[in-house]
């Protein structure tokens, strides 16, 4: 079962390591924080990290980002900087995986990629998979919302983006799985949604309201200070 489950958005800026020391994105940083460490204290058996990546895959958990691919000379830091053979992971697993390390965890994880191009009911039936990964596991779900909300956004303004992302942020805040897991793929590619496809794997986890139930929810952080929507949030099983 899931008791709790948690989600976070994937800027690079998350890292502290490429932004030095100015303090970038302190609001979300904190609520992402805030959140991990709730997740933390379900009691848990394992955590796992959903996000989205180039194909649906298992990464192996002791896997770190490549911060390197973002500022070259970390290339020489460790262990930020894998061998030539063993590409690091994808940026949403990556930063999981950096939040979960930062907050001082260091149980059993496992590292899940979903295809970003993955169909809905694909991404439901690994939901509910990993939702079995023990008798109590935690869910850290890692990806963005559109980023089209602005002219200056990595893919410029589009109207659609706003009301997009508003539904989301609705379908998380009233524990609505069958909302989530009916988004449409099509138009979350279109706004360049990279977190479509771990949020639908988040509603097969929790059942998609199957059984009428739904879980209770917080919302920690929802805004987009470049243009694309960043939510956070943590959502407790009824």
């Amino acid at each position: 079962m899931i008791p709790r489950a948690v989600l976070c958005p994937s800027p690079p800026l998350l890292a502290r390591e490429l932004s030095g020391r100015a303090v970038v994105l302190p609001e979300l940083r904190d609520a992402c924080a805030a959140a991990v460490t709730q997740l933390l204290g379900a009691g848990c058996e394992v955590l796992v990290v959903v996000g989205g990546g180039a194909a649906t895959a298992t990464w192996d958990p002791d896997d770190r980002l490549d911060l390197s691919a973002y500022a070259p000379p970390l290339a020489q830091l460790k262990p930020w900087a894998p061998s030539a053979s063993k590409p690091g992971l994808p940026l949403a697993l990556g930063l999981g995986a950096m939040l979960l390390d930062s907050a001082g965890y260091a149980g059993p994880r496992l590292l899940q990629a979903v295809g970003e191009s993955e169909p809905p009911d694909a991404c439901l039936r690994l939901g509910a998979t990993l939702a079995g990964a023990a008798a109590r596991t935690g869910l850290l779900v890692v990806g963005d919302g559109s980023a089209r909300r602005a002219r200056t956004a990595p893919g410029h303004l589009d109207e659609r983006a706003a009301p997009f992302d508003e539904v989301v942020r609705h379908a998380v805040l009233d524990g609505d799985m069958a909302a989530l897991a009916a988004i449409d793929p099509v138009l979350a590619a279109e706004l360049m949604a990279t977190g479509r496809a771990a949020w639908q794997v988040l509603a097969g986890a929790l059942g998609a309201g199957q059984d009428g139930t739904r879980p209770s929810a917080e919302v920690l952080y929802a805004d987009d200070p470049f243009g694309v929507a960043y939510l956070v949030a943590v959502l407790d099983s009824a």
